[in-house]
């Protein structure tokens, strides 16, 4: 028991101070973004639009959503929805968050390929992330001989591993393209750019400390499914 604490410790703690970190950077710059109002006076709307028509994709809706950074785009309706502190302000947060929003709208309309395999990946990655637990507590709680069990848990669980891992490109793809529109649109001056990448490059960073936190688990039960066939 005490190894297996220990274990968990070295593995699993340096991921959870990175994820904290990042949360409290992407917290801390979208805060202070959001006190700063852009010199064009755009609305996060107006801006996700503004990505769209650049890129010439059409038949894309922009809706405002309740909640503090709960701004996604649904492929699934073909909408961007954006918190209500972006939606209809002229901040540089909400120009930032919306135009991200936006480049996975444009992924989406363009057939990323990365963003096709996270689409194909969500039913399997949800589908394991449920029973992937059930297996792995049942099989560690029965005799060695059935460690089979444990390997179908660590299986299942290595498809959501595989979902935060394709995640990445899709991320940081949509803030590439964000940032590319924004600079040739000069809808932002150089110091409000600057202000918008801080932003996206701290909210990137969440997905990196997820997919972290991801490889780490799956290396510990992959070293205590090993130990239990010793």
């Amino acid at each position: 028991m005490v190894f297996y604490n220990l274990n968990y410790l070295i593995y699993m703690l340096p991921c959870f101070i990175l994820s904290l970190i990042c949360n409290i950077m992407v917290k801390s710059n979208f805060s202070k973004y959001s006190q700063i109002a852009n010199s064009r006076r755009i609305t996060g709307a107006q801006a996700a639009q503004q990505v769209l028509s650049a890129h010439g994709v059409t038949g894309v809706r922009i809706e405002p959503v309740q909640g503090n950074l709960t701004d996604h785009f649904d492929p699934r309706t073909n909408v961007i929805r954006l918190s209500e502190s972006v939606y209809n302000a002229k901040t540089v947060s909400a120009v930032g968050v919306a135009c991200h929003e936006a480049g996975h709208a444009v992924q989406h309309a363009e057939g990323y390929l990365p963003n096709k395999i996270r689409s194909v990946i969500v039913p399997m990655a949800n589908f394991g992330s449920r029973l992937s637990w059930i297996f792995l507590v049942v099989g560690l709680l029965l005799p060695t001989k059935f460690n089979f069990v444990v390997i179908i848990g660590i299986v299942l669980f290595s498809l959501s591993v595989l979902f935060t891992l394709i995640t990445l490109p899709v991320e940081f793809n949509a803030s590439s393209r964000a940032l590319k529109t924004i600079k040739e649109t000069n809808m932002l001056n150089p110091d409000e750019y600057d202000g918008a990448k801080k932003v996206l490059t701290s909210a990137a960073m969440t997905y990196v400390a997820a997919a972290a936190t991801s490889i780490a688990q799956l290396l510990r039960l992959l070293m205590i499914a090993n130990n239990r066939r010793r």
